[in-house]
């Protein structure tokens, strides 16, 4: 799946008011990756669920002694090159993995587990999440097009949200900056569902990589960093489940310690 970058539309209204509480819009993407770090689907609705959006990340590729297939290194995660420029969609309950060839292997195939060791030249399987989560640090990654407006300015052109693969973006209208900073532990409504917002979202070397449609960027991460000191976006947690669509209202319902 090619990316696309997100502008800002005339979906929501800026605020005269100051309080996060007063901010609303549309969501105006929507994504779910079914294998953690391959470019996944965009959706037109999704159920999202305590755990997340519905099936969002709920396979990997995993090696042998557990660890999961990454663009990055960590006690969790084992860097494998390459994996980002890779394809999953789902097709029911399972994932179908793209490869640049323009091979689909369906992950019910016995086959998929050969294709993906020969494609990353070592032993791995395609395997569904147990008891360990797949997630970085939370469940739900929000962007808004602000956000995104206010990066590649400071980029001096326009930055491809696909490279922060986030499952929401949220249109902030002509909001400046980074609008979701004031989000932080205040529930949004949106679609459906309610989401409480718990961190930023640190960034790291994955957004320079070379993704599907996308060449690498080795000043990208430079950018995040002197602009927003390496965070971009914000991940939620689910405080109430519900289906979310394109063009669904979101609005900012206060903050945790005010309901």
């Amino acid at each position: 799946m090619a990316g696309v970058s997100i502008s800002p539309s005339d979906a929501s209204e800026p605020s005269d008011a100051s309080g996060p509480s007063d901010r609303s819009g549309r969501v105006v993407d929507l994504r779910r990756y079914p294998v953690k770090s391959l470019a996944g689907e965009r959706l037109d609705a999704v159920d999202v669920e305590t755990r997340g959006v519905r099936g969002d990340r709920l396979w990997a590729v995993r090696e042998p002694d557990g660890r999961i297939g990454s663009g990055k290194s960590s006690r969790r995660f084992r860097r494998m090159d390459g994996l980002l420029e890779l394809t999953a969609r789902y097709d029911g309950d399972v994932p179908v993995v793209g490869f640049p060839d323009g091979r689909e292997v369906a992950g019910a195939d016995p086959d998929v587990h050969a294709a993906l060791t020969a494609y990353v030249g070592r032993p791995v399987t395609l395997s569904r999440e147990d008891a360990v989560s797949h997630f970085d640090d939370g469940p739900v990654h929000l962007v808004t097009t602000s956000g995104l407006a206010a990066l590649s300015e400071a980029r001096g052109g326009e930055v491809d949200v696909a490279r922060f693969r986030p499952n929401l973006v949220l249109d902030t209208g002509e909001l400046a900056g980074f609008p979701e900073d004031e989000w932080l532990g205040c529930r949004l409504q949106v679609g459906e569902a309610v989401l409480e917002v718990v961190s930023p979202m640190p960034r790291c070397v994955m957004v320079t990589l070379p993704q599907v449609g996308l060449d690498g960027d080795e000043a990208l991460l430079r950018t995040v960093t002197d602009r927003h000191d390496t965070d971009f976006g914000v991940l939620a947690e689910v405080r109430s489940p519900g289906r979310v669509s394109l063009d669904a209202p979101w609005r900012v319902l206060g903050h945790t310690t005010d309901r």
